[in-house]
């Protein structure tokens, strides 16, 4: 960690502590179901009620990501991120105090609005503050982070009690509303709001005490530009989804969402303890769900490093490739299994097939795409659109996650499990296909020189057509500052 950037990893902590929290909420069911159905809490549900409180969060994300396109413009990053640990700690409230199912459904409701205040925001923050050349690193963090909390539940969930469980969801918001005191305000969000001796003091504290004047100054005064020039563009809903300078981001952080949602990303890590009890593979759910947990952490501390080592595109396509790979002969043991009609004694030998080919399948997506999902988007989109394209992908996010949640059930039982992974691989592939024809190289490249590749002409041509405009801002800011 270079003295320069040491604040920059610092503000990257605390972001992961808040990243931790929105994975202990999503995957709070899987030890907690268990419990349910073995009457280990006070709490008495049926298995509809029990359904609809591991897909309820969805909407509540929804709902957190329509708040967050207000307050973080309105009242910044930070203050976005230290308030949403309000859902959490009151939803937690609802969860411990809870007797019947409907206080339940609001705890979690309440879940998913803290979850979809941080994931949007938070990309946003980190892609605001990050110098280029460790942007990708830092972003990875906060998807190693992920991965702890998820380790976290899966090691930790079936060994203590419901209430002991959840309440590190009041212990984990305290922690990062604690942390954000000591991270600075976003640069970018500053210049927006006109504040730029503020803007001036924050990229300060995050460039370091070292770093040359003359540089910095250069640094704050391309920023200024920039931001002058995307804000005197229209920052609506309509514009992001319309706007032709936006089109090709649009395209790109779609069908990079799409196909990782649809290959599976979601659905697996919910029903892996039943994946390997249908597999019959020997092993006790338990002990499959912590050696799952720990696989999958131990590659998160090697995203990190493969993701700013490695360029964005070739990352994402051999990622895809070998994932689709890895589903599509998981779904040919099940094919054998059930449509061929292989004895159980013949097949129980192979049957570590599943275990192994699924948890490939997580490490290699975890190097690779499901990294980068959250990293290119935050890159890909100008200052004047990000904030509304991070919630409006954060609300796409949660449809999908229910749809493909919910859908699980419905392909299992139409075409088996053979069925579900053959869709997955499919996905997968299609996303490395749609990957080598669409996506954009951004390794090592500032968000300015992103958004000249991606709009081209149209970005240049823009500061003839905004000069006048801009001309006035600069006499304005001027006259202020005398």
């Amino acid at each position: 960690m270079g003295q320069n950037n040491r604040m920059q990893y610092l503000a990257t902590f605390a972001v992961s502590i808040a990243t931790m929290t929105t994975c202990i909420a999503t995957f709070w069911p899987a030890p907690i179901l268990p419990k349910f159905h073995n009457n280990e809490t006070s709490i008495s549900l049926t298995s509809n009620e029990i359904s609809w409180v591991v897909a309820i969060l969805s909407p509540g994300t929804v709902t957190g990501s329509l708040i967050t396109s207000f307050v973080s413009d309105k009242f910044g990053r930070r203050v976005t991120l230290q308030t949403s640990t309000v859902p959490f700690i009151v939803g937690t409230v609802f969860v411990l105090c809870a007797t019947k199912a409907w206080a339940l459904y609001i705890g979690r409701i309440l879940w998913g609005i803290g979850f979809g205040m941080i994931t949007p925001v938070s990309s946003t923050y980190l892609s605001e503050i990050a110098d280029k050349q460790i942007r990708g690193a830092l972003t990875a963090i906060t998807r190693f982070m992920f991965s702890f909390g998820f380790l976290l539940v899966l090691a930790i969930g079936p060994f203590v009690t419901y209430q002991v469980l959840s309440c590190f969801m009041i212990v984990l918001p305290i922690c990062y509303f604690l942390a954000c005191w000591r991270i600075p305000e976003s640069p970018y969000y500053l210049l927006k709001e006109g504040k730029v001796d503020s803007a001036r003091k924050a990229l300060l504290r995050l460039s370091g005490s070292k770093i040359d004047k003359q540089m910095m100054e250069e640094k704050l005064s391309l920023m200024r530009s920039d931001v002058r020039k995307e804000m005197l563009r229209s920052s609506s809903v309509k514009e992001l989804l319309t706007g032709k300078p936006y089109r090709k981001a649009v395209i790109i952080a779609t069908g990079l969402r799409l196909t990782q949602m649809l290959s599976g990303a979601v659905p697996i890590h919910v029903y892996i303890g039943r994946i390997v009890q249908q597999s019959n593979c020997g092993l006790q759910v338990s002990t499959a769900l912590v050696i799952f947990g720990v696989i999958r952490f131990i590659v998160a501390l090697i995203a990190p490093v493969i993701v700013d080592k490695m360029g964005r595109r070739p990352l994402l396509i051999c990622s895809y490739l070998g994932s689709s790979a890895m589903l599509a002969t998981v779904g040919a043991y099940f094919f054998f299994q059930s449509v061929v009609g292989i004895q159980e004694e013949s097949s129980n030998p192979f049957s570590y097939i599943i275990f192994i080919g699924i948890t490939c399948s997580v490490i290699i997506s975890t190097l690779g795409y499901d990294t980068l999902i959250f990293i290119i988007p935050s890159e890909i989109f100008p200052m004047n659109v990000r904030s509304v394209a991070m919630t409006v992908f954060n609300i796409f996010t949660a449809l999908l996650s229910f749809i493909t949640v919910k859908g699980y059930k419905i392909m299992n039982d139409w075409t088996g499990l053979y069925g579900v992974f053959w869709f997955y691989a499919i996905m997968a592939l299609c996303g490395a296909v749609f990957t080598y024809f669409v996506v954009l190289e951004t390794k090592g490249k500032s968000l300015r020189e992103i958004q000249i590749e991606l709009q081209g002409n149209i970005y240049d041509d823009s500061d003839e057509d905004l000069k006048k405009d801009v001309t006035t801002v600069d006499v304005k800011e001027n006259t202020e500052l005398k």
